[in-house]
């Protein structure tokens, strides 16, 4: 991949930020073969990042197969609601039965009528306005208001812990004098230091008032408010892994941890600083970069990039595309500033740690409810955002 990388990079340098490919010595040919040799060599990447990211997905399977007893609880407690979840509810089994698809069907025998069409002409007219008007239900489908989905917690490893934050040690100092030394000769000291550090577990709620009336007459509103509250702390937590200020109670997100690196765009074209931001993330940070998050604006910038002459470098319009740079897996995130993107090994050096998950509870108790016949419904979740390493991630100004 670091091979594909650096020639990938040699010709972007060569080609200049007006991408003309007629300056592109590294490779031979005109601009359409040489535009076509890049997009082959984007192609191998992509197969290649793949490949890493199925042997991640290996190792932290071996890794899980190791955790605590109380993580191993928590999955017991998964996989019975995938048992659960497994078998048909009781409308299940009434809307597959006979009876129902006896009455929504057409079943039985059809009759005619013969009717002498004359003598019904000169009657009134029988229509919905003055006659039977026609019975209308709700599909119920909800439409979903249009708001920000939820994008970047999937690439955040996730554990659980059992704690009021995630407290580890870190080490500081690491002086390696290791040297040859001649027999008798002294041996060079080393140093290491080591800080305790913690980030804190915080909470995230959000609470809906509702009537007893609301609750009882329609069916479908328990059900919908379960699936909507959840999403808006998942939805916050998305946002607070980017952009948390870490100011009690808010967690710190990658955007603002110290000591994440930054490199500014600068004259370069935009493939050009991701790289750069790998390379810091691998030479200063001693990761291995798995994923770059844009905002979807920015990555449209990059799909769309041309050669002087008019080729698109990610491929042609008919094309799908690859959500990929670099052999990176590229996420689009809403919730990233735009004109910032951010490189990082995601995998390693970052994690999730979960102290209860959702929890939704109903009850009349707030204020005056009780009185008023109204109730409230609750939903909220505890959790710490660890980041291990910050220099294993690069933020790309300028974009």
């Amino acid at each position: 991949m670091d091979e594909l990388r650096q020639k990938v990079a040699t010709v972007f340098a060569e080609a200049g930020t007006e991408m003309d490919f007629s300056k592109v010595k590294s490779i031979s040919g005109n601009t359409f073969e040489k535009s076509a040799t890049v997009r082959a060599w984007n192609d191998e990447l992509n197969d290649l990042g793949k490949k890493h990211d199925d042997m991640q997905s290996v190792l932290k399977a071996a890794q899980r197969a190791q955790v605590s007893p109380d993580a191993r609880e928590g999955e017991k407690g998964s996989q019975h609601e995938m048992k659960t979840q497994g078998r048909k509810s009781f409308g299940q089994h009434f809307v597959e039965s006979q009876a129902y698809k006896a009455k929504n069907g057409h079943i039985g025998p059809e009759a005619t009528l013969d009717v002498d069409l004359k003598s019904i002409l000169t009657k009134d007219l029988m229509e919905t306005t003055d006659g039977w008007a026609p019975e209308t239900t709700r599909t119920g489908r909800v439409v979903d208001y249009v708001t920000r989905p939820i994008q970047v917690i999937d690439l955040i490893p996730q554990n659980v812990t059992n704690q009021s934050a995630v407290v580890y040690m870190e080490e500081t100092t690491f002086t390696n004098p290791a040297a040859e030394v001649a027999e008798g000769g002294a041996y060079p000291e080393a140093e290491l230091n080591l800080t305790e550090q913690n980030s804190p577990v915080r909470k995230i709620s959000v609470f809906l008032p509702i009537t007893d009336e609301q609750l009882e007459d329609v069916g479908q509103v328990r059900g919908y408010i379960d699936n909507r509250l959840p999403f808006m702390i998942r939805q916050r937590l998305d946002l607070q892994i980017l952009s948390g200020d870490g100011i009690a109670p808010n967690l710190e997100g990658l955007l603002t941890k110290s000591g994440v690196q930054s490199i500014a765009k600068g004259l370069d074209a935009t493939p050009d600083a991701i790289y750069k931001a790998m390379v810091a993330v691998r030479v200063t940070g001693q990761g291995m970069p798995n994923a770059a998050v844009f905002h979807p604006l920015d990555w449209q910038d990059i799909r769309l990039l041309r050669t002087a002459d008019g080729i698109y470098i990610w491929g042609n319009p008919s094309d799908a595309g690859v959500s990929r740079i670099w052999g990176l897996q590229v996420t689009e995130a809403q919730a990233l500033t735009q004109n910032t993107a951010l490189v990082g090994d995601f995998a390693n050096y970052c994690e999730l740690a979960v102290r209860r998950g959702i929890n939704t509870q109903v009850s009349n108790s707030h204020d005056d409810y009780f009185v008023k016949g109204k109730q409230a419904m609750r939903a909220d979740m505890r959790a710490a955002f660890v980041v291990y390493r910050p220099a294993a991630f690069c933020k790309v100004t300028g974009v």
